[in-house]
């Protein structure tokens, strides 16, 4: 597979309300086939998310955006465009960033999350110059990181967000 110029294209979620910011790297191509984020049917995000609230997961974009809303989370991802294989992080190459001020300017976001290494560095490479605001690291949800992660461990490491909601 050879890396391909991606553009992102999904709209960020969020509102004034909204307490905290997760932030992946970029839409994976079942994501941008689908119009919103997480949407591989192995990512775990979601049922995360579901298990750390309490609360049935997600399965439409429609209940996905109230549940992000009901809960003050906002979503987006770091990087505008790059050069990419799939879905393959690691392949990323000429990252740009997206405007995460334009969050910070309409809400009051108490923390900023980071779904997986790449975004945390690229995060903190690309994007805390400008909002001064440090990230904090979460494991990634992806099925590539099964291994590493069950989906019991994941739903322990998120409920920090629990601490700024």
């Amino acid at each position: 597979m050879t890396a391909q110029k991606v553009n992102h294209e999904l709209e960020p979620v969020y509102d004034r309300d909204s307490k905290i910011l997760i932030l992946g790297t970029m839409p994976s191509p079942k994501s941008r086939e689908f119009g919103f984020y997480y949407s591989h049917p192995q990512n775990r995000l979601w049922r995360v998310l579901a298990q750390v609230f309490e609360e049935p997961v997600p399965e439409s974009v429609q209940e996905k955006e109230c549940f992000l809303h009901g809960h003050h989370i906002a979503m987006w991802d770091v990087l505008k465009e790059c050069d990419i294989e799939g879905a393959d992080d690691s392949t990323i190459a000429n990252p740009a960033p997206n405007d995460i001020g334009m969050i910070l300017d309409a809400a009051e976001i108490r923390a900023v999350f980071t779904t997986g290494r790449k975004a945390t560095e690229l995060y903190r490479k690309l994007c805390y110059p400008a909002t001064g605001l440090p990230s904090v690291y979460l494991p990634s949800t992806s099925p590539a990181n099964c291994r590493n992660y069950t989906e019991e461990s994941l739903i322990t490491a998120y409920r920090i967000i629990l601490d700024y909601l």
